[in-house]
């Protein structure tokens, strides 16, 4: 019997302090993890902050079921408003990372139309199309 292999495509955060963001595909699904940003360093003066390339993530986006936050730092949520507007998914979370999450939501005017998804330590759920 064949099974699909899990494959994993970091879209960010290797080599480089922020912009912290992986998918893992498997089948017709894919979920991302965390969706950071980066402050950047004087070699990039006059630019505020840099967010993952997700051209591959708009590409394949109705395979995306969501994005897992794994905590609330900015290189691990900071790119998450500006990449909603263009993939509406759910967005999976622990209490205190969704609620630290919220503030930077509002401040971009996306609380009312974010579906976000508490997890509960222990909790073991499944993702698919």
């Amino acid at each position: 019997m064949y099974m699909e292999p899990l494959r994993i495509i970091p879209l960010g955060g290797l080599g480089e302090f922020g912009l912290n963001m992986m998918l893992l595909e498997h089948g017709e699904s894919a979920i991302a993890i965390d969706c950071g940003l980066m402050f950047p360093g004087a070699e990039l003066l006059g630019i505020d902050l840099v967010i993952p390339d997700i051209s591959y993530l708009v590409e394949k986006k109705k395979r995306l079921q969501g994005i897992v936050l794994t905590h609330a730092h900015e290189d691990h949520i900071g790119a998450l408003p500006y990449i909603l507007r263009q993939l509406p998914v759910p967005v999976f979370g622990t209490r205190l990372t969704l609620g630290l999450l919220g503030n930077k939501l509002r401040e971009h005017g996306l609380d009312r139309t974010t579906d976000l998804r508490e997890i509960k330590a222990g909790q073991v759920w499944e993702l698919a199309p």
